[in-house]
């Protein structure tokens, strides 16, 4: 029987940040939380209790594959609960970890196809660096060699500057996603679409389930057979939907314990 792969979005889709759990409900009623990041000596990122114990048997039913923006140290500091993955990607689809190693080749094939159809990455650096207003600028950060963000102060944030930066961005075949207090300028062929789209070939996968909450999970919700965000983040903002994506009232924690109950229903009922 051919496997199921299951590649999730992690930050504010799987796991919470405190600033982002969304408890709403009465102090009693709040869920028992899990700690799965911890980074200079803080804990930094949460699920509850039951979506842990849910992630463990998705675990064991499917090919999870944790699919993130992330950079490979950071996305090393998360400990999940359940077995380890046997593939994770890492930087929007530019690294590709196997058992726990980089894959070369994932990466050169990566690196060829940005330097035929994008501007680089210093290019894209200058610009940010020139326009961003230093009142609002906390941070600029390049990951991996292959994007760039800023963090940014949301409230001081101008909007006209980042529709601005869209358009620019589009036309040297970049992107641009705001995600909390980051904004990210990828490269438009950097997807982690094409990233699962090539585990579910090594792997056989027949159906492959998928969930996230940025603009920069679409095109992985898309390659997947069904797919689920949750009811904050870009993609419920902009009210985005596609066939085979369900598009969830939950928001914050809930919303990750919500998607790891659809991702084991849809697995039992392949």
């Amino acid at each position: 029987m051919s496997p199921v792969l299951v590649a999730s979005d992690l930050d504010r889709t799987l796991i919470y940040s405190s600033a982002a759990l969304a408890l709403t409900m009465p102090d009693p009623r709040a869920p028992r939380l899990l700690c799965v990041e911890v980074h200079e000596s803080k804990p930094l990122s949460y699920m509850t209790e039951t979506a842990a114990g849910l992630l463990t048997d998705l675990g064991d039913r499917a090919v999870f594959v944790p699919t993130t923006t992330r950079t490979r140290k950071q996305y090393q500091r998360i400990n999940l609960p359940g077995p380890g993955p046997a593939y994770a990607i890492c930087a929007n689809g530019g690294h590709l970890l196997v058992d726990g190693v980089w894959d070369l080749d994932w990466h050169a094939a990566v690196l060829a196809r940005l330097a035929e159809e994008c501007a680089p990455l210093e290019e894209v650096c200058a610009h940010l660096a020139a326009t961003a207003d230093p009142a609002w600028v906390r941070k600029q950060r390049v990951a991996e060699d292959l994007f760039a963000y800023l963090v940014v102060e949301r409230e001081l944030l101008s909007e006209e500057w980042v529709k601005e930066l869209n358009g620019w961005a589009e036309t040297r075949g970049w992107t641009v996603s705001l995600q909390g207090r980051k904004i990210y300028a990828v490269p438009g062929p950097l997807t982690k679409g094409a990233a699962v789209r090539e585990v579910a070939r090594r792997t056989g996968a027949t159906l492959t389930l998928a969930a996230g909450d940025s603009l920069l999970d679409a095109d992985l919700l898309l390659a997947a057979d069904r797919g689920w965000r949750p009811g904050h983040g870009e993609l419920a903002e902009a009210d985005w939907t596609a066939p085979g994506i369900s598009a969830l009232p939950e928001r914050g924690v809930m919303a990750g314990e919500r998607i790891l109950r659809e991702f084991l229903k849809a697995t039992k009922d392949s």
